[in-house]
């Protein structure tokens, strides 16, 4: 067996079904292994070479490298902040459609998931995690079958395995200790669009080229600044111009280096005269390609341009209409990968037809409850209109229970005393 085909064979044993990975960072030694004894991984070491992507514009564009451009890092923080804070509780199906407050879940999912992060910080987390990386992954921690604690787990640490009798396995190795083999229930899997059903893909891959230029553009005029010669013009000779004045004329253009120095004016040698450019500041920053670049950025993470402080767009009142725009377009997919990934492997399958997670984006929609009420208002016979929705009917769309008694208004006509 050749050296390459050792360094890239898969164990014995071991599925020959590998799915694409996304994953920034990859571990390439072996923790297990003793000290001073070095071993490569194939599949890790493949792994990482598919998380490197140089790309066109020759800049090398990672998770990292990604998030310091401010269009990336506002569409990354804006959906994950938002997923963060939106309330994701459990509901026991039925009729009633009564919070699970006694399942140690509807704890988990509202207030806190293990013993370092609040609701807020694991959504959060989990969320960059599935945008920037294509997946995010926790483990489901069980006492007598409930869960009582979601621990996320480094996305370079786990791979995923299919079996040949379909089932699905995630191998996850610590930075200390052996490996460990989850089976899909005991893993907390929240995926992004996939080519194969097992990984998701990696927004941050899948938008390299117009991030790699993003970068390259705002590199550019950093460096630009940074050496502050900002070229206005063009020095002409009649003649030769002789050493001395060359010299001295390096060392006065030298001492303009920097911003501070910008735009100020040479001492010329030898009757030389200066030819100014009609290149101006808005071309040496290349504004234009930096905004394009913005909204090439916010299309593939399903932001809105006025969203990424875009404020060449005048929306006024419709930045209602814009809000409800993207709930419904960019965060409601989370919202189901979110809702059916807790369905699919916290809850046991004995629970599977009695509990479900639901997110409340009327969270979301405040600027809007006012629509919200005369709609309600209407279908409940406001002003005259034929009713078509019950009390009960308004209230399991707002994800509240039926109306208990005393809570419904009385009606016309009707006293006080029930008479």
């Amino acid at each position: 067996m050749s050296f390459i085909d050792r360094f890239f064979s898969p164990p014995a044993g071991r599925s020959t079904v590998r799915p694409a990975a996304a994953v920034p960072f990859v571990p390439l030694v072996s923790a297990s292994m003793p000290e001073n004894h070095f071993t490569v991984d194939g599949d890790r070491l493949a792994d990482l070479m598919r998380a490197v992507s140089m790309t066109e514009s020759g800049a090398n564009v990672t998770v990292t490298t990604a998030l310091k451009n401010t269009t990336v890092f506002r569409c990354v923080s804006l959906v994950s902040y938002t997923i963060g804070m939106l309330p994701l509780h459990l509901f026991e199906a039925g009729d009633e459609r009564l919070k699970a407050e006694s399942h140690s879940l509807y704890k988990l999912l509202t207030r806190q998931p293990n013993d370092w992060q609040s609701a807020f910080d694991f959504k959060a987390l989990m969320q960059m995690r599935a945008l920037v990386n294509g997946d995010a992954f926790a483990l489901v921690v069980r006492s007598m079958g409930r869960p009582i604690r979601l621990v996320p787990l480094p996305n370079g640490m786990v791979t995923i395995r299919q079996n040949d009798d379909w089932t699905v396995e995630y191998h996850y190795q610590p930075a200390k200790g052996p490996k460990q083999i989850f089976k899909a229930e005991e893993i907390l899997h929240l995926r992004g669009l996939s080519t194969d059903g097992l990984r998701g893909m990696s927004l941050v891959r899948q938008a390299a080229e117009a991030i790699g230029l993003a970068l390259q553009t705002e590199k550019a005029a950093a460096r630009l600044f940074r050496n502050g010669m900002l070229v206005g013009g063009a020095l002409k000779h009649k003649a030769k111009l002789s050493p001395e004045a060359y010299e001295r004329l390096k060392a006065s253009m030298a001492e303009r280096e920097n911003a501070d120095n910008a735009h100020k004016w040479l001492i010329l040698e030898e009757e030389m005269d200066a030819t100014p450019f009609s290149q101006t500041g808005r071309d040496n920053q290349h504004l234009e390609t930096r905004q394009h670049q913005i909204e090439e950025i916010g299309r593939v993470f399903g932001v809105p341009r006025p969203l990424l402080m875009v404020d060449d767009t005048s929306w006024g009142s419709g930045i209602d209409v814009l809000g409800q725009f993207f709930v419904r377009y960019g965060l409601a997919p989370w919202f189901t990968a979110w809702e059916q990934a807790i369905h699919r492997s916290v809850l046991l399958d004995a629970e599977k037809d009695r509990f479900y997670a639901k997110f409340n984006e009327g969270a979301l929609l405040r600027g809007s409850m006012k629509d919200q009420a005369e709609f309600f208002a209407k279908a409940l016979g406001s002003g005259g209109h034929r009713p078509w929705m019950g009390v009960d009917e308004v209230r399991a769309l707002q994800e509240l229970g039926k109306a208990k008694p005393g809570q419904l208004p009385a009606a016309p006509g009707q006293q006080e005393d029930g008479q």
